[in-house]
């Protein structure tokens, strides 16, 4: 269970810098006491959870940094995420322009360019470098996936005099955020450690709404909209789209919710049945037979529990990788309907990697700029060991180690995934 002593934000010490952001004109600032409920219901028999909150991110009116001699970085890494540049300008401009720090640099191909073996050199950013950055995919940083050893890393951060480092990444960057901010710790150095969520999957803990969901969102209804003519076009067509959501299944009911043309959603929160009168196959076949077509959409990591057991594989950030369920189920439905002597046209699509690598939407521009600039006045603040989430609409500030204990996953009874059900009229496995 959550408890207050889980959100609070480490410092690196007294703040007695005025910020320079008051001879901009800025009149309003944050008091560290300024809190973010956890929860925006009251519930009269949970008196533990009620009064639980956040630290509000924003601008303090006192900073640990002299900006004049700072020094910060940015790395981004794992799998791409559309707004990945609109963070590294946005932060830049955040740091060089409004704060006035000395150098921003910038780290190639992730955690990886942190170690001096892999050669590679981090640049200083400009003005020219970032100036339309904002409307392309990717990120001009380049990005890798796994960890370095966090005592090479430190070591890169005093010789390099990195006074800041901003991880852009998903759950195993923040990890590695946390083992960085770790030796820091052990060698008692003024270095803060600050982390930007990325992940189209949404599966980030204390983040409503990572930046990328909602273009994601966008593009793969584009897909699921084209799926849904491949199905009408064919007698008994059947389409089954597979979206990303290795543990999560946030893109693909959000997918369908805004398509409003798919049939069934499946999920790695919810093992269905595939066989029997409550399986897919059963309301597959009821679907097609009152209406001759139907749209599936599926999580890359739903219906494991259907697949053979193999050695265990994880990616280079220790993710768990998983069987390939599109492909199965491909073979399956047109399997049963063959058995049946029904005749089925079944059509397969694997769009993943095309909606992630698409420029920002006008939402997810927004929500890029205001976490990248939120975390530069943790940053500039010497806050440490933190990450900007989001909640009820507010950035807050979240302590990467109760960040990491967990992974979000759908809520079954939430108002989201009734949404789904309401939708497509699936049965409620």
């Amino acid at each position: 269970m959550l408890v207050q002593r889980d959100l609070l934000v480490s410092q690196l010490g007294p703040r007695k810098v005025d910020n320079p952001l008051l001879r901009k004109g800025r009149e309003q600032f944050v008091a560290d006491d300024t809190r973010v409920l956890v929860q925006n219901e009251i519930h009269a028999e949970d008196t533990q959870t009620n009064d639980l909150g956040y630290e509000k991110a924003g601008p303090r009116r006192h900073i640990f940094f002299e900006p004049a001699q700072t020094t910060a970085a940015i790395v981004t890494c794992g799998g791409l995420s559309p707004g990945l540049n609109n963070v590294i300008r946005s932060a830049y401009h955040e740091l060089a322009h409004n704060y006035g720090v000395r150098e921003v640099l910038g780290i190639r191909e992730g955690y990886r360019g942190l170690n001096p073996k892999a050669g590679l050199e981090p640049f200083v950013i400009s003005h020219m470098d970032v100036h339309d950055i904002h409307n392309q995919g990717g990120t001009m940083l380049g990005s890798s996936r796994g960890p370095q050893p966090p005592e090479i890393v430190v070591d890169y951060l005093e010789s390099r005099g990195i006074d800041i480092l901003f991880c852009v990444g998903g759950d195993g960057t923040q990890r590695g955020a946390h083992a960085i901010f770790e030796e820091v710790e052990k060698r008692g150095l003024a270095v803060a450690i600050v982390g930007i969520p990325k992940t189209i999957d949404n599966d980030i803990p204390h983040v409503w709404m990572s930046f990328g969901f909602a273009t994601a969102l966008e593009r793969a209804a584009e897909v699921i909209g084209s799926a849904h003519v491949e199905a009408l076009a064919a007698p008994n067509g059947v389409s089954i789209v597979k979206l990303m959501g290795r543990d999560a299944g946030f893109i693909a009911a959000g997918a369908a919710i805004v398509s409003q043309d798919v049939n069934f959603v499946l999920i790695p929160e919810v093992d269905f049945a595939l066989d029997g009168e409550d399986g897919l196959l059963a309301a597959l076949e009821r679907r097609l037979e009152a209406r001759g077509h139907a749209v599936v959409v599926v999580a890359e990591g739903a219906g494991q529990h259907l697949l053979d057991a193999e050695s265990e594989r994880r990616d280079a950030s220790g993710n768990l990788l998983h069987r390939d369920i599109g492909p199965f189920l491909r073979e399956r439905i047109g399997a049963h309907f063959d058995t049946r002597g029904i005749e089925i046209n079944v059509k397969y699509m694997d769009p993943s990697y095309l909606i992630r690598s698409i420029p920002a939407n006008a939402w997810d521009r927004i929500l890029s700029d205001r976490m990248a600039r939120n975390a530069v006045h943790a940053g500039m603040a010497g806050k440490t060991d933190v990450m900007i989430g989001s909640r009820h609409s507010s950035l807050v500030q979240v302590p990467i180690p109760t960040v990491v204990k967990e992974k979000a996953r759908m809520e079954l009874d939430s108002e989201f995934w009734t949404a789904v059900l309401d939708t497509t009229g699936q049965p409620r496995w």
